[in-house]
C-alpha cells in the first residue's frame, strides 16, 4: 500500500539531531481519558480491549488529540501489554484497578511454557498503524511503541501493577535463570512486534521501560538494559526511504544515562527529575532527548504552565548539535483540562524557535 508523504518531519529530524526551526512537541498518553471524545469512543467500544483491538476505533482515538492541538506527532493508541496478551496470559482491564492477567507467570513451569508470540495475534495493531498512516495523510509522523522486556516481565509476573514488585523481584533474586529466559523471549517478541509496526507504517518507535527505575544499580544493567539493547539492535532502522528513529525511555533512570545511551537508541526519554542541559553534557550530545515537564504542572494555571515550559526549554538550551522533542516526563494525567494542553503546545511553539539557529 502506498502511504502519503510526510509534510511535517520536524519530530523525526529532532530525534536524529538534525536542524529544525522549532522544538516539536507531543505528549505521552495524548490520546486518552482527559479528552471527552475519547471517553465517548471508549463507552461506544464497551471496553478498553474492544477499543484497542478495533483498528477503526483505535485510529479514531489516535487522531482525536490532533484535531484539538497543534501537535507534531501522533502516537498509536494501544497498550504495552498487548504482547503478553498475545502470549496467552489473558489480559483484561478491570474498572478502577487497571490491567490484570488471568494467567500470570509465577513458577518454573509457567516460564518454560512461554514462547515468542505469534505476530498474527497482533494483526489488529498493525492494521491500526496502516489505517492511521492513511488517515493522517502525511500531516505529522506516527510513533509506534512497545514496553521494554523488563517492564513487560514485571506485569507478567505480578499479574497487574505493583507497589513493591515483590513477586517479580523474588523470581529475579531466587531464579535469575528463569528471569533471563523470560526476558530473552520478551526481547525477541518485542523486536518482531516493533518491526511489524514499522513495516505497517510507524515512522518512529519508542520503547517504554516504565519500571526500569525500580531496579538497583547493577541489576538494571543485568536485567533491563541488555534486553532493551537486544530489541534496538534487531530493529529496522530505515523504511520508506528514510531513517526510523528509536527512542528509549526509562522512568527513574536518570542516574544511568551514560549506560542507557549504549543501547543504541537515537534519543532518550527522561523523566522530570533530570536536568536536560546536564544530561546533554553527560552524553556529549551523542543522542537526542525527549521530555521532560512534570505532568502535574498542568494543574498550576496558565502562568505556571508557560513558566515551566520555558524552564524546560531553557534547561536544554541552544539546540546546536543536540536534538530536543518536548514532552512530559511521564504520561498526562486523566484529570488534565484540555485547555491546559493548548497553552503548553502554544508556549513550546512560540518560545522555542530562539533556541534553533537560523
Amino acid at each position: 500500500m502506498s502511504l502519503p508523504q510526510l509534510k511535517n518531519d520536524t519530530l523525526l529530524r529532532s530525534f536524529l539531531r538534525q536542524k529544525v526551526d522549532y522544538t516539536p512537541v507531543w505528549l505521552m498518553r495524548q490520546a486518552g481519558r482527559y479528552l471527552a471524545e475519547y471517553q465517548a469512543t471508549r463507552a461506544h467500544a464497551g471496553s478498553f480491549m474492544a477499543l484497542a483491538q478495533n483498528p477503526e476505533l483505535a485510529c479514531e482515538v489516535t487522531l482525536q488529540p490532533l484535531r484539538r492541538f497543534d501537535l507534531d506527532a501522533a502516537i498509536l493508541f494501544s497498550d504495552i501489554l498487548t504482547i503478553p496478551d498475545a502470549m496467552g496470559l489473558g489480559l483484561d482491564f478491570v474498572a478502577g484497578e487497571g490491567p490484570r492477567f488471568a494467567h500470570p507467570v509465577r513458577t518454573e513451569a509457567d516460564v518454560m511454557k512461554l514462547s515468542v508470540a505469534d505476530m498474527s495475534r497482533l494483526q489488529y495493531v498493525f492494521d491500526a498503524v496502516s489505517l492511521i498512516r492513511k488517515e493522517l495523510d502525511g500531516k505529522v509522523p506516527l510513533i509506534g511503541f512497545a514496553g521494554s522486556p523488563w517492564t513487560i516481565a514485571c506485569y507478567m509476573v505480578e499479574g497487574q501493577g505493583s507497589d513493591d514488585y515483590r513477586l517479580v523481584k523474588s523470581l529475579m533474586y531466587s531464579r535469575p535463570d528463569l528471569m533471563h529466559r523470560m526476558l530473552e523471549i520478551n526481547a525477541e517478541t518485542t523486536a518482531l512486534y516493533l518491526n511489524a509496526q514499522i513495516q505497517a507504517g510507524a515512522q518512529a518507535v519508542m520503547i517504554f521501560d516504565s519500571w526500569g527505575g525500580v531496579l538497583s544499580d547493577s541489576l538494571f544493567q543485568e536485567f533491563s538494559l541488555p534486553y532493551t539493547k537486544r530489541v534496538v539492535d534487531a530493529l529496522i532502522r530505515h523504511n520508506d526511504g528514510r531513517q526510523v528513529p528509536v527512542v528509549a525511555f526509562t522512568k527513574g533512570g536518570g542516574q544511568w544515562l551514560e549506560d542507557i545511551v549504549t543501547c543504541g537508541a537515537d534519543a532518550l526519554g527522561v523523566d522530570w527529575t533530570v536536568n536536560l542541559g546536564k544530561a546533554r553534557q553527560r552524553v556529549q550530545d551523542t543522542v537526542g532527548f525527549q521530555g521532560n515537564l512534570d505532568p502535574m504542572t498542568m494543574f498550576g494555571g496558565e502562568q505556571a504552565i508557560r513558566s515551566q515550559v520555558r524552564r524546560v526549554l531553557d534547561d536544554f538550551g541552544p539546540v546546536g548539535a543536540g536534538g530536543h522533542v518536548f514532552n512530559f516526563g511521564h504520561g498526562i494525567s486523566r484529570f488534565t483540562d484540555p485547555a491546559a494542553v493548548s497553552i503548553l503546545v502554544d508556549e513550546v511553539h512560540t518560545y522555542s524557535p530562539q533556541f534553533h539557529t537560523p
